[in-house]
């Protein structure tokens, strides 16, 4: 898979690559946060038609996420975020995306640096660029997609747009998947207060009326705890990524030596817990025990505060990760956090926690 960084000038301005004078390329765009069910279905239709064409499959991946982008303008007087500024309500980092879009067989991912500049383009313009430079003949677009100024250029007129100049065909793909759910606009991460996987409110539902393919979606569920709802959505289970640094190493005083992530953790991460998952370093995986806490310190780099990521491994055998980046996956919540009597009881419910983090990944 070849992979293209393109930044636009002040103006919103790109110069797109050119492929090939004789081949076509069938389009896809988005951020694809999570990669989530709905994102792999647009990103397999485009690879499937591309197939039937003989033409190139193409990714065009917004970085940062257009939300982060103008969320980030509108509280800070019309300002775009810096590089140091980090994305915490992302579900994945962009290498993530394009690991998983490798493995759906893309032929070219162009990841554009999303500016305020670019977002105020004109949808007719960037969509004659795409016909133009990369040979567009089929744009692939999830039901609810948006782009251009003011995002005017919804399905409906993108539609109209392709049947009025017959230079390229619109294909829209259901990524919404079985129904629709109402997220609260400014909603908070509420860690549950019971042991054991958190109740669906919705439980009584029907399929159709409980589960919708989106970030937003699992972002919500995440921020609830409500980690099997969420890795539904997105086919796997979530993850996030970071270094092994060295802690206070309070849990190897009481026999659960932990491996502690620094604050440079790519993937957004769950409410405050305890959670079964897997600790992940190259070929080996571990079944853990993961800690999720809160620092009252203030992190400028997200705008919120430092969260504290702790995995114990579940496994006979002395590892050493300190330095190594790993991978943590989550795959059920086991409790919330609570202030025990004393560290017999801590050891006590700790005992508790591995054997039903052993359960949650048999």
């Amino acid at each position: 898979m070849d992979i293209t960084h393109l930044t636009p000038d002040a103006e919103g301005s790109i110069e797109w690559p050119s492929f090939s004078n004789d081949k076509k390329a069938v389009v896809t765009l988005g951020a694809f946060d999570g990669m989530h069910l709905g994102h792999q279905a647009v990103i397999k239709r485009v690879v499937e038609l591309a197939h039937q064409h003989d033409a190139f499959s193409v990714v065009i991946l917004f970085d940062p996420r257009p939300a982060f982008v103008h969320g980030w303008a509108a509280s800070h007087h019309g300002e775009e975020p810096a590089v140091q500024n980090v994305d915490a309500e992302a579900l994945t980092s962009v290498d993530d995306r394009l690991h998983r879009m490798e493995q759906f067989g893309v032929d070219h991912v162009l990841v554009v640096h999303y500016t305020l500049a670019f977002a105020a383009m004109s949808y007719i313009f960037f969509l004659g660029r795409l016909t133009g430079k990369l040979g567009m003949r089929t744009l692939v677009l999830g039901q609810d997609a948006a782009m251009g100024k003011g995002r005017e250029g919804d399905v409906k007129h993108i539609a109209n747009l392709a049947a009025a100049t017959g230079v390229f065909e619109l294909d829209v793909v259901d990524d919404r998947g079985p129904g629709e759910v109402r997220i609260p606009r400014d909603f908070k991460p509420e860690a549950p207060s019971e042991w054991g996987e958190p109740v669906d409110p919705l439980a009584n539902a029907t399929k159709a009326e409980r589960r919708a393919w989106s970030s937003t979606n699992v972002r919500y569920l995440l921020a609830h705890g409500r980690i099997q709802d969420a890795n539904a959505i997105l086919g796997a289970p979530h993850a996030i990524e970071g270094e092994v640094v060295h802690g206070e190493e309070r849990g190897r005083t009481i026999g659960f030596p932990t491996a502690n992530l620094g604050s440079d953790i790519a993937g957004y991460i769950p409410v405050d817990g305890v959670y079964a998952g897997w600790l992940v370093d190259g070929e080996n995986r571990w079944p853990a025990a993961i800690s999720i806490g809160t620092k009252p310190t203030f992190s400028e780099k997200t705008g919120l505060n430092e969260r504290v990521v702790e995995a114990y491994c579940i496994t006979e055998e002395w590892i050493d990760l300190y330095d190594h980046k790993v991978r943590v996956e989550f795959v059920g919540f086991l409790r919330p956090q609570v202030k025990f009597d004393g560290p017999d009881q801590l050891v006590d419910e700790l005992k508790r926690n591995v054997e039903e983090t052993k359960r949650l990944t048999a």
